[in-house]
C-alpha cells in the first residue's frame, strides 16, 4: 500500500526565491531530485526530509503531509478588525 505524500517544497522555494539548483546544492542532492520531490515522484528518506526542514527552518510537518494541503485562500482566518478613531471597520 503506497500512500500519497503531499509536500510544500515548491511553495517554500518560491517564497524564498530559491531555485531548484540552489536548494539541491544546499541539500547535497541532484537538482532533478528536488523536481521529483516537488512533483511527488520521489519519496524522501527521513534524512532528506529532516535536512529540508532544517534548511527551511520549519517543522517537517510544515513541508510534508499525508493529507492535501489547503489551497491558498481556503480556510483563511476571520477578518481582522481595525480600530481607528471612533469607528471600527473590517479589513
Amino acid at each position: 500500500m503506497s500512500e500519497t505524500i503531499y509536500n510544500r517544497i515548491a511553495v517554500l522555494r518560491a517564497e524564498r526565491g530559491i531555485s531548484r539548483r540552489q536548494l539541491a546544492e544546499a541539500l547535497g542532492v541532484h537538482y532533478q531530485t528536488v523536481g521529483y520531490l516537488e512533483r511527488g515522484e520521489f519519496r524522501p528518506s527521513l534524512d532528506l526530509a529532516l535536512r529540508l526542514a532544517r534548511y527551511f527552518e520549519v517543522p517537517v510537518e510544515v513541508i510534508f503531509s499525508l493529507d492535501p494541503f489547503p489551497r491558498i485562500g481556503q480556510d483563511a482566518p476571520a477578518a481582522v478588525v481595525e480600530v481607528s478613531g471612533p469607528t471600527a471597520r473590517t479589513a
